[in-house]
């Protein structure tokens, strides 16, 4: 489908997209409520089902932010966006994520300059850092997009400059294994 937009904001959509995965990772992070470390002499792991929210209000920023929940437990930290790779911080550690594109419809009014766009992909955990050394998993995410493009003095949709609305929100799930 021809989306009225090329080049640079077209490559921000998808790896904005792509970002939904890499928020993902975070789902897990507190582990379950009640939980208590791993002590030496018990080195079982964690499995739990965890779900992210990020959410941006700039098509041009690398960083949104990112709330991650389990049953009884929530944090809140930043994705870092990457095309296909993205870092999520939160308190204590970060973890990479290796995310897919985003496949679904998107849509761009060329007489409005209104961008819609609603994708979904898959992502897995790469590993992570800090507290979260160990960290394992994967899922899906479902991103939404509701832009407004520009315009220029000819009254034509900007192709270069930053879009005068952006709200991106991503949602994902999955399995996610805390050592």
């Amino acid at each position: 489908m021809r989306t009225g937009f090329t080049g640079r904001k077209r490559t921000a959509v998808i790896a904005m997209t792509g970002a939904a995965a890499a928020a993902l990772a975070g789902i897990g992070l507190a582990g379950p409520a009640g939980a208590s470390p791993a002590s030496p002499a018990s080195p079982a792991a964690v499995t739990t089902t965890g779900h992210i929210q990020i959410m941006t209000l700039s098509a041009t920023s690398p960083i949104a932010s990112a709330i991650a929940w389990t049953a009884g437990t929530a944090t809140a930290g930043v994705d870092h966006q990457g095309n296909t790779v993205d870092t999520i911080v939160f308190p204590g550690g970060s973890w990479r994520v290796k995310h897919s594109p985003g496949t679904g419809p998107q849509s761009f009014n060329p007489k409005t300059c209104l961008l819609l766009v609603n994708q979904h992909g898959t992502y897995t955990i790469l590993g992570g850092t800090g507290k979260y050394k160990g960290i394992s998993g994967h899922g899906t995410y479902q991103v939404s997009i509701v832009g407004i493009f520009a315009k220029t003095k000819k009254g034509a949709c900007s192709q270069t400059a930053a879009p005068v609305a952006w709200h991106q929100v991503i949602n994902g799930s999955g399995p996610v294994k805390l050592p």
